[in-house]
């Protein structure tokens, strides 16, 4: 992922905030064994825990052989996206029609060590660290290996522990424009408040508040 300096996370806690605060799900990519196909491209939740990402897959998912052959995976996170029309961007003393569009997001990627999961009371372990991440409010029935409505469908799931080797964090959101474009945008969608239109703005607001005049920094 192309990550300019002024896309750059300010520091690891940019990231983990943002982590903790969006719905965690992700597409999670892995080599494909029979080259030169494309990748294998998995959508899932995953709990981030400590250092490791945490899920769980069918057992007759496809990935399995071309997992069991990775030395490094990765987990693609994308978020708070909105696309920015050519007459938003355009300068001041121009035409609007000579403005050039582009795309705001937010994307973290994870690459990681794939450890695999058979042991049943591991998998009951991963299982309840989900369950206790994506449903804090509790309700959910007994996670044991040999009863409950959980037990007897251990067999059917492998879990997945990815250690994680290093992250990318991308914030895209014009920060080495002028303060005054910024603003000029972040009304735009504020204003336009489609799809994510309004978690772009906040973005942009916020790193636009950290960061100020990109060209003093």
């Amino acid at each position: 992922m192309l990550i300019h300096p002024f896309d750059a996370a300010m520091e690891p806690t940019e990231w983990q905030q943002w982590l903790a605060a969006t719905d965690r799900f992700g597409v999670f990519m892995v080599g494909n064994l029979e080259q030169p196909q494309a990748p294998i491209a998995v959508p899932t939740h995953f709990t981030f825990e400590g250092e490791e990402l945490l899920l769980h897959l069918h057992h007759i998912n496809p990935v399995w052989p071309h997992l069991e052959a990775a030395a490094e995976v990765r987990m693609v996170m994308i978020g708070d996206y909105s696309y920015i029309p050519s007459f938003v961007r355009a300068k001041p003393e121009g035409p609007a029609s000579d403005g050039v569009p582009t795309s705001y997001y937010t994307s973290v990627q994870f690459v990681c060590k794939p450890v695999i999961i058979d042991a049943p009371q591991a998998k009951a372990d991963i299982l309840s660290a989900q369950l206790a991440d994506m449903e804090p409010e509790g309700g959910y029935g007994q996670m044991a290996v040999d009863s409950g409505p959980y037990g007897r469908m251990l067999p059917l799931i492998r879990g997945l522990r990815l250690q994680v080797l290093r992250v990318e964090a991308k914030f895209k959101y014009d920060d080495h424009k002028s303060i005054e474009h910024r603003e000029h945008v972040s009304e735009f969608l504020e204003e336009r408040h489609e799809h994510l239109d309004v978690g772009a703005a906040e973005q942009q607001r916020r790193r636009l508040a950290e960061i100020g005049e990109w060209r003093k920094r």
